[in-house]
């Protein structure tokens, strides 16, 4: 298990860094393979040395070679966070190589989005198109049987935040309603909860905001996507239990 654990840790610090870039560029309709990564402050090139997840952040103090541009904390921060979450997934299904390979695709996605929509506002199609690609090619080729309610969650996830942005269209748009098919893809009925805690800490943070700044928080736009993606978390690792526990409690017999 050491030797898993290990394995998954290193993947989620090199996925880690290569999703940092995929959320800057993709957005802005550039290449993810090319050219390769370039310091924002004087355009130098970054060499292969000074790209190492985490451990090149820490060597250069988080800052550029060249220029001393600092560089932002969100990219060690990212490569550790999808390090852990790799390796919480597979302790969590250690015994189940496809919901492995589900949970590592649906954290990457999870953590990509929300660095799309923080930094631009935006949910990119091409992400979320490679997203249920990989997820049905998983579901397809380890659990097949699964794919029928895998779908239905998708298309019922899909069509309840549909009615709520036709609803109240300045809450969200239709990058989160597509969002939460994927998650409904990947967490099958589990993506019940998943949007329960995503309006709980989404209506929790707007009290916060209205309780320091008063009316003045009605005008700031606040991206739907961090919050979708927080209880797409919570619901991978304990969705299924708090099904369970909501049929056995109001439904038992």
């Amino acid at each position: 298990m050491a030797a898993q654990i290990a394995f998954m840790a290193l993947l989620g610090l090199v996925l880690g860094s290569f999703l940092s870039v995929v959320a800057h560029r993709v957005p802005l309709g550039e290449s993810i393979v090319a050219p390769r990564s370039r310091c924002p402050g004087c355009g130098t090139q970054i060499a292969a040395y000074d790209n190492v997840p985490v451990f090149s952040y820490l060597a250069l103090r988080g800052r550029c070679r060249h220029c001393a541009e600092r560089v932002p904390l969100t990219y060690p921060l990212l490569e550790l966070g999808m390090a852990a979450a790799f390796v919480a997934v597979l302790l969590a299904f250690e015994d189940d190589a496809t919901e492995i390979a589900l949970g590592a695709a649906f954290v990457a996605t999870l953590a990509t989005v929300t660095l799309t929509d923080l930094e631009h506002r935006l949910i990119p199609n091409r992400v979320l198109i490679v997203s249920a690609v990989v997820g049905v090619a998983i579901v397809l080729a380890g659990a097949p049987d699964e794919i029928g309610e895998r779908a239905i969650a998708a298309a019922a996830a899909f069509a309840f935040l549909f009615v709520v942005v036709l609803v109240y269209p300045r809450g969200m748009g239709m990058g989160d309603v597509k969002l939460v098919a994927v998650m409904g893809l990947y967490l099958g009925r589990a993506v019940a909860p998943a949007l329960l805690i995503a309006f709980a800490a989404g209506a929790l943070y707007g009290i916060v905001l209205i309780a320091r700044h008063g009316s003045e928080a009605r005008k700031r736009a606040v991206p739907f996507g961090p919050f979708l993606a927080f209880g797409g978390l919570v619901a991978l690792f304990a969705g299924d239990e708090i099904v369970d526990w909501y049929v056995d409690s109001f439904f038992d017999g």
